[in-house]
């Protein structure tokens, strides 16, 4: 599967500490969306999950996501992202998740973490974009 490169012009949104509002879609075809914090590795849109959640849910039955992040300081600029997920990958140390509360937080540990949580990492490749701003 092969991604699409993400518009200079709004390149600077996913190295921002905004939210990304995650939509899936359910077993009933209903949409489903909340805001996560997200990570970037120049390719794929990151963000982490439980798999005792709806959105982990969803994508085991449609790997096909929509997410929307806006611009921390001009809330009329936006990048949204529809892409696939290609990947969702265990988290046993929560390495992603500390790293999303150092970003978002400046703490090195993701302070609401639950013994019982089975954290992933969902992956998503790039297919199409839109933007605005």
């Amino acid at each position: 599967m092969t991604g699409m490169s993400i518009p200079a012009s709004h390149a600077d949104i996913l190295e921002s500490t905004a939210l990304a509002h995650v939509a899936t879609i359910g077993p009933d075809g209903l949409p489903q969306n909340n805001p996560v914090w997200f990570g970037w590795d120049g390719t794929h849109v990151l963000f982490s999950q439980t798999t005792a959640r709806q959105k982990y849910r969803n994508l085991q039955h449609q790997p096909a996501v929509a997410l929307s992040i806006v611009d921390e300081t001009n809330p009329y600029r936006y990048l949204e992202v529809r892409g696939t997920v290609v990947e969702i990958a265990d988290d046993p140390d929560n390495a992603f998740i500390n790293s999303m509360a150092k970003k978002y937080m400046g703490q090195d540990v993701y302070p609401w973490h639950q013994p019982t949580d089975h954290r992933v990492v969902v992956k998503v490749l790039p297919t199409h974009t839109t933007q605005m701003g």
